[in-house]
């Protein structure tokens, strides 16, 4: 297998620590970092360390005099998403852009209308979509043993503070398009990608945060004839216990990134229960409650996370599309349904812009 050049644009939580540690690692036979832009000094310094070979720049316009890269990995402050990765694709690069994809999903139709345009390959790492925990959920959907599918619960939730330029709405940042677009995409998933799917309820709020961002998002989306999802992106929540929670008409699935718990019966096991109108009493006319000992299946385990949380297969879907033209499974137009819903839930729920 022949590696393919890549550039990373930025090298700060994202481009080091998430990009950069998947293409170092094992998992990666499949790009070699030929260059890295920083306009911070020791960022580059580490660059030059870390990827052996590779050539720095303070500004990704210095790309453009380079004529072997395949990839550019957009990992830039949220608010330069669209406008940097626009200027890479009009100067002819290919792009795999961070999330959240854009600001608006006018900006996300334009990127991927120029790229069509150009003829060239333009990706958003909404890696979680290809997670082991949640193919693993949509296994037990398909596998019919929940029943029918009656509500989606996912929680992006946790207990912290943040006071960073990604508390500022100014920076395009805030819970919802920081951390949302990964819990939002796998709701859209679950929900097949309904073009018809609606935000029939939300609230956003900012709770413990030091910029004037949202870190409390409550959201309900509905598609027709589809479970209801129940998606939370809070970060005052001490007792979360789970990502993805499904009930059904035979059972309840859980899981976390790492291990799961199910509980299910099946109905050729249980006695059928007719409906009795009146009320049940014993033999003495004593009242009685409905209750019996269901045959139960229980199913627990941990989810196979060999190849990690998605990195490794979105990257090797990208390699694929460039060198055999092969369809990437995360697509472009469903990283744009997700900044739809942020767009319009930031729509209905204004927050007080404090900082210019």
């Amino acid at each position: 297998m022949k590696k393919l050049n890549l550039a990373i644009i930025g090298q700060g939580r994202s481009g080091r620590s998430i990009h950069g540690a998947f293409l170092l690692s094992e998992l990666n036979p499949y790009f070699d970092v030929k260059y890295v832009v920083d306009a911070y000094a020791p960022a580059r310094e580490y660059a030059k360390n870390a990827y052996v070979g590779c050539k720095t720049f303070e500004s990704y316009q210095e790309l453009f005099d380079c004529k072997d890269i395949d990839l550019v990995v957009n990992a830039s402050y949220s608010q330069q998403h669209y406008p940097i990765t626009k200027d890479l694709l009009l100067h002819g690069f290919n792009v795999l852009v961070e999330k959240p994809f854009a600001r608006t999903r006018y900006e996300c139709d334009e990127l991927i209308e120029l790229a069509k345009e150009k003829n060239l390959l333009l990706a958003v790492f909404q890696q979680t979509l290809l997670s082991p925990y949640y193919l693993y959920a949509k296994d037990v959907i398909a596998s019919g043993k929940l029943g029918r599918v009656r509500q989606i619960s996912l929680r992006a939730n946790g207990f912290f503070r943040r006071w960073d330029w990604q508390t500022l709405q100014k920076n395009c940042a805030g819970g919802l398009y920081n951390t949302g677009p990964h819990s939002i995409g796998q709701a859209l998933g679950f929900l097949d990608f309904d073009p018809r799917t609606r935000v029939v309820y939300s609230e956003l709020d900012s709770l413990m945060t030091s910029g004037d961002s949202d870190d409390y998002a409550k959201l309900i989306l509905k598609a027709p004839d589809k479970p209801l999802i129940d998606l939370e992106v809070i970060s005052s929540d001490a007792y979360n216990d789970f990502n993805i929670r499904i009930i059904g008409s035979r059972g309840t699935f859980q899981c976390t990134a790492g291990a799961y718990k199910m509980t299910y019966y099946i109905d050729e096991e249980n006695e059928a229960r007719p409906l009795i109108e009146e009320s049940l009493r014993d033999e003495n006319a004593t009242p009685l409650y409905c209750k019996e000992n269901l045959i139960k299946h229980v199913e627990e385990g941990e989810i196979d996370r060999s190849r990690g949380d998605g990195r490794a297969d979105l990257y090797e879907d990208i390699y694929y599309a460039l060198t055999e033209g092969k369809p990437m499974r995360v697509r472009p137009e469903m990283a744009a349904q997700v900044i739809s819903v942020i767009s319009s839930v930031h729509a209905d729920n204004p927050l007080p812009v404090k900082y210019i």
